[in-house]
């Protein structure tokens, strides 16, 4: 019996990047309902294309970060072969990622221009280095022709993540929180670096005004193993918040998330899988543009203070003052969660 023709996205290597690229996967399969989408995914970003419905498997890459590992690829490759994929999209920009589907001789291969690529990828899109695409619209164009202009993220579906209620009931209940008591979720870390962080005494101090304007809430902190440490200096300044940073799996966090009541958090990977559950989020922009990778959520606050050197799009603040963070207030960031809160 033949087998179906089959589609390959091969993941970004971060986790908000995957995130804004689910409306390419919903493009694909509103033009081909019946052939399944599969994902090459980092084992870290994998739980979010599983909670993805247009994903029909998820293989986990098993490369080292950052290592060519030719000899490896061509391997995967040949097994890759055998499933029948008549088209992959390459979202990485990098060649090691586009030899993958070439040496599985994938005959329509889609992705932008990036490191000696010609060949390698077959359908060759542009972006414009002076005026990036916003995510969204980024990832979304692969889905047609290339061309100069590309829709807003407006005119394109919004990224969406699913969870059963019962996955998160179970993960709640596991973590030893009180499921009559309401959630707040804050994501105090920053993957790409420092820079994109708000400081550890203005999370504390909006975690003690939550507290003493609403007592029954539980406030959480999500990150991964690297935030342990920033978090638990929130925790010394703000004795009843809980600190999950590292506790929790991916998959976990995601399960927290969506049945929080809302989500404070910098630009990261966890802003936008809270946006991708339409959870009310305020985010915290400081060196990045939040036009290029906003929240989509119905209810969704972004504070920007713009100042003269924002966005300077760096890892650490080259100016040494951090003023782009520093200047959101509590304050700034309670009026709208306060509101997000009381409905």
């Amino acid at each position: 019996m033949t087998q179906p023709a089959r589609t390959l996205v091969i993941s970004p290597n971060w986790i908000g990047d995957a995130v804004m690229a689910q409306p390419l996967l919903r493009l694909l399969k509103d033009r081909y309902p019946e052939r399944p989408i599969d994902v090459l995914a980092p084992a870290w970003v994998a739980p979010v294309w599983r909670a993805m419905y247009e994903v029909d498997t998820v293989l986990e890459a098993p490369f080292r970060h950052g290592a060519l590992q030719l000899g490896e690829r061509r391997r995967y490759a040949k097994e890759l072969k055998r499933r029948g994929y008549v088209e992959a999209y390459v979202l990485p920009n990098t060649l090691k990622f586009a030899l993958i589907p070439w040496l599985a001789r994938i005959p329509r291969r889609v992705g932008y221009k990036g490191e000696m690529r010609y060949g390698l990828i077959n359908v060759m899109h542009h972006d414009n280095p002076d005026a990036p695409r916003p995510m969204v619209s980024f990832y979304a164009a692969l889905a047609d022709a290339p061309k100069r202009e590309v829709p807003p993220p407006s005119a394109l579906p919004r990224p969406r993540l699913v969870v059963k209620p019962e996955e998160a009931a179970q993960v709640a209940s596991k973590l030893g929180l009180q499921p009559d008591r309401p959630l707040i979720a804050f994501a105090p870390g920053a993957e790409f670096g420092s820079a994109k962080r708000w400081p550890v005494s203005h999370f504390a101090e909006l975690a003690k005004t939550v507290f003493a304007q609403r007592p029954e809430m539980q406030i959480v902190l999500l990150g991964s193993a690297k935030d342990k440490g920033v978090c638990e200096e929130i925790v010394a300044l703000a004795h009843d918040v809980r600190n999950l940073a590292g506790v929790t799996s991916l998959a976990e966090a995601i399960a927290l998330i969506a049945q929080a009541e809302a989500m404070v958090s910098n630009d990261s990977g966890l802003l936008h899988i809270a946006s991708a559950l339409n959870r009310p989020i305020v985010a915290l922009y400081g060196p990045t543009d939040p036009n290029h990778a906003p929240p989509f959520s119905d209810i969704a606050k972004s504070l920007y203070l713009g100042i003269e050197c924002a966005p300077c799009r760096q890892r650490e603040c080259p100016l040494g003052h951090h003023n782009c963070m520093r200047g959101i207030s509590a304050e700034m960031v309670w009026q709208p969660l306060r509101e997000m809160i009381s409905k």
